[in-house]
């Protein structure tokens, strides 16, 4: 399969570039991509959902009342977990929701997506840019002359821009990341995943490496 590369005003450059068919032309592995989504999303929980137990509660080092002969049930402290503002029982405490996912599988949940951002026609290569500054502008101006002014777009790097990055992060529908670390739910998760040259090439040669 072959992409055109397009200039940043929307012509094209003449240009074309090969897309691996072991990374975007195999067979797409659900599986694989379950398990992958499912871990993206569960590192996003920042798991500190908290409740106080009897222990944590303040008061409650004294006994309410006597034991005996005053007509009410026996109760040792207010931190009981059966009065009003005692501590709870079984309650959430702070863990990390972290999973973990092998390399390999989830080299081949990313092959996946790409493959089906390819079948589905998801995917466009542009020539490498930068900004001098981060003006949102700019980055507007470019995804309108690509005809993706109104799409959910992945802009993939071939590394850090941090011009490319600030001017793009008040863009509710536009995301920024490193080519290699794009995870594939972001892969996923947009209309079009729009390549930088150089990223597209830094991506395949990694994931065409990893198959061996």
């Amino acid at each position: 399969m072959q992409l055109e590369i397009l200039k940043i005003d929307g012509t094209k450059t003449g240009e074309m570039v090969e897309l691996s068919p072991a990374v975007f032309e195999i067979q797409p592995n659900d599986q694989a991509i379950y398990e992958a989504v499912t871990a993206h999303l569960a590192s996003e929980r920042q798991g500190t959902h908290k409740t106080k137990t009897r222990a944590e509660v303040s008061g409650g080092g004294k006994k309410p009342w006597k034991q005996k002969h005053t007509g009410r049930a026996r109760s040792g402290s207010i931190r009981n977990p059966v009065w009003v503002g005692g501590g709870t029982i079984f309650g959430p405490k702070p863990h990390a929701y972290v999973k973990k996912v092998n390399e390999k599988v989830k080299a081949l949940a990313k092959r996946s997506a790409l493959s089906y951002k390819a079948k589905d026609s998801g995917l466009m290569v542009v020539e490498d840019f930068t900004l001098d500054e981060f003006k949102t502008k700019r980055v507007a101006d470019i995804l309108k002359s690509l005809g993706l002014k109104e799409k959910k777009v992945l802009v993939l790097l071939p590394k850090n821009d941090k011009n490319v990055f600030l001017a793009s992060r008040n863009m509710p529908k536009v995301f920024v990341n490193n080519a290699v670390r794009a995870s594939v739910y972001e892969i996923l998760n947009n209309d079009v995943v729009l390549f930088q040259k150089s990223a597209l090439t830094a991506l395949q040669e990694k994931l065409a490496g990893e198959t061996k």
